[in-house]
């Protein structure tokens, strides 16, 4: 089977010629060694072996955004921005958001040579923020979908892997407005005001779904977000009210569309995962094994491998810090414990990608030991 046909038989849930195995946001595509940006981790030489062997070998899943010819304007699209460069060698990114007679400031981060942006202050700073921000109306437009972006990757991509349209959950959107603990004070202490948050940015999201999902059918989703909602955040009701009363519409969405809606949540799942089964998810990751989640992959197996894709359970921390023994006994056991000949499939896939720029020669063993493992079974 050509690397696609694998990736859409898992999806289908039809038989494949061996489990497929992707290195997550790695996609052989994305991450160029020849750029010589100073922020940019992958022109570190140690890189190059693992940039080959993902482009050559593994089962590529490359994610996008959706595109708008009439895009909706975030609070980031409309916030002045100064960025400075710190004695450090940090890269500070200051944002200015001016709404009616209030201006708010938040702040992002970025180190040479790690590769992730930090936000270390946030848009809002409590409630009466939130709540002057629903205050002016959302703009509301009928979405123009351009999906050039996703049909030039696929035919960069050829037979060697498929797209993933990647979005945010509502529940993301509305969290992110917040540093960590305030969200947490309003979701649990202000239900009503959350859940305005809440239905003001699904209506827009459903309606750019319906209009991309129409314009690009067939095709992998991602849904991010909804681990803001699960234990030890909130309770398992919260994650009902939070995440599938706002998600199922566009899962469902999705699903008219002939695609395939991925739920990404990290942590644990055993107080949510009947909710997860019931909102119809083609598929789920990253599938954390104990104690990073607390249900073991055959669990998840048994207990919704039948309708649902399951995707990952190999943690970075695994990949960069076991022996060549050690993460071979895990890989095989992830294999055994995810695949099925019966039911959606398995992913073996990592949970997280490395962040620094220099990479060991371990990790880099230890992702080929994944892709030898997968043509061995």
């Amino acid at each position: 089977m050509t690397r696609r046909e694998r990736l859409m038989a898992t999806l289908n849930g039809k038989p494949v010629d061996r489990p497929a195995v992707c290195f997550y946001e790695l996609n052989g595509t994305d991450q160029n060694p020849n750029d010589t940006d100073e922020f940019n981790i992958f022109n570190h030489p140690s890189w190059k072996p693992l940039l080959d062997l993902t482009r050559d070998y593994t089962d590529r899943i490359v994610m996008r955004p959706m595109k708008f010819a009439n895009p909706h304007q975030s609070i980031r699209d409309l916030s002045a921005f100064h960025k400075t460069r710190l004695a450090n060698g940090k890269l500070q990114m200051d944002y200015t958001y001016t709404l009616g007679e209030k201006t708010f400031t938040y702040r992002d981060v970025r180190e040479p040579d790690v590769d992730t942006i930090w936000n270390v202050s946030c848009v809002f700073k409590d409630e009466d923020d939130l709540e002057y921000y629903l205050s002016f109306p959302d703009e509301r437009k009928t979405p123009v979908a351009d999906i050039e972006h996703i049909l030039e990757t696929e035919r960069q991509l050829g037979d060697a892997g498929i797209v993933c349209i990647d979005i945010a959950s509502p529940l993301c959107e509305v969290a992110q407005y917040f540093d960590m603990p305030d969200y947490l004070v309003i979701a649990n202490s202000n239900r009503p005001l959350f859940h305005k948050a809440l239905a003001r940015a699904a209506e827009r999201i459903l309606r750019e779904v319906e209009a991309f999902a129409q314009a690009a059918p067939g095709r992998l989703w991602r849904i991010y977000g909804p681990e803001y909602a699960s234990a030890p955040f909130l309770p398992p009701q919260l994650f009902y009210e939070y995440v599938i009363q706002y998600d199922k519409p566009i899962v469902d969405a999705i699903n008219r569309s002939g695609g395939f809606a991925r739920i990404h949540s990290h942590g644990n799942l055993r107080g949510i995962i009947d909710y997860i089964a019931a909102a119809g998810y083609a598929g789920i990751d990253p599938v954390e094994p104990p104690p990073q989640g607390d249900m073991e992959l055959c669990e998840v197996r048994q207990k919704i491998g039948s309708d649902m894709v399951l995707f990952g359970n190999i943690e970075i921390s695994e990949i960069e810090t076991l022996d060549e023994k050690a993460f071979t006994a895990r890989v095989k056991d992830a294999i055994r414990n995810g695949y099925s000949k019966e039911g959606r499939g398995f992913v073996l896939m990592s949970t997280a990608c490395p962040l620094g720029r220099v990479l060991s020669p371990k990790t880099v063993r230890n992702y080929e030991i994944m892709v030898e493992a997968v043509n061995q079974f």
